[in-house]
């Protein structure tokens, strides 16, 4: 995805004109989990879907800047997937996604999943009802292969019942997980209070916040990395919210 990132001056004053700063930066939840993960150290493969024009050659070109190996394949009748984002004073965004070429499945080669290894699907590769089919099937192919497999619910406007599998670990925010009710192994994401895993709970690290767009993909690329190289609950959960407090630091969701 890309993201078209408008920061408000001041509240939006709906039906009229409010100043704000606009800009266009990489996107795309999976694709900002790869590059905050790489950008920590892991080795990480990314699966895609981009349309054939300039928006997704650039974004191919920016995750393997960034050190991630891209899978990407090529829609020809669909544009690459474009992301609004209007940032309010404070941090707080939300999001307007034209999901293009994203709403088909993703091809995940068989030389990827390999056991040991791990496998984290974003929610909107399940929630859209083009990328589903592909997204249930790279799971059930991991999960046969060995690997573990962990899921970002994405967004609790769009969850459904029955919509996201069982899986070894989710990573909700709360109100996702308000959605989702019990299911399994899961670290909820708490915002500004920070994030709790079972008992476990880790305050976030205080910061100014600049634009919360990414927060949660950054908590996951580093929680996931701290856990996948043997951290304990609470490492993990404190790798995730330094990851998070470095993001929101910024306009963007991608490593700067």
């Amino acid at each position: 995805m890309v993201d078209v990132i408008a920061r408000a001056e001041g509240p939006l004053a709906r039906g009229s004109d409010t100043p704000a700063s606009v800009s266009q930066q990489g996107g795309g939840s999976g694709a900002n989990v790869a590059a905050w993960a790489a950008a920590l150290g892991a080795a990480i493969r990314f699966a895609c879907r981009v349309g054939d024009d300039p928006p997704g050659r650039c974004a191919v070109d920016a995750l393997l800047a960034a050190g991630v190996e891209v899978q990407a394949t090529v829609d020809r009748e669909r544009p690459t997937g474009t992301c609004v984002v209007l940032v309010e004073p404070g941090g707080e965004r939300t999001m307007l996604p034209d999901p293009g070429a994203n709403d088909a499945p993703v091809a995940v080669p068989d030389a990827w999943l390999q056991p040991g290894g791990h496998l984290h699907v974003v929610g909107y590769s399940l929630l859209r009802d083009g990328a589903r089919p592909g997204a249930l099937a790279a799971i059930e192919r991991a999960q046969a292969s060995g690997m573990t497999v962990s899921v970002d619910p994405s967004s609790w406007a769009l969850i459904c019942p029955g919509a996201i599998p069982d899986v070894d670990l989710l990573l909700p925010n709360e109100r996702e997980a308000e959605v989702l009710g019990e299911r399994g192994d899961m670290v909820v994401k708490l915002g500004a209070a920070g994030a709790r895993w079972g008992d476990v709970h880790v305050p976030a690290e205080p910061v100014v916040v600049v634009d919360t767009t990414g927060a949660g993909d950054a908590f996951a690329a580093g929680l996931l990395t701290a856990r996948l190289q043997g951290a304990d609950r609470t490492a993990a959960l404190k790798a995730g919210c330094a990851a998070a407090a470095r993001v929101v630091r910024q306009v963007g969701a991608r490593p700067t």
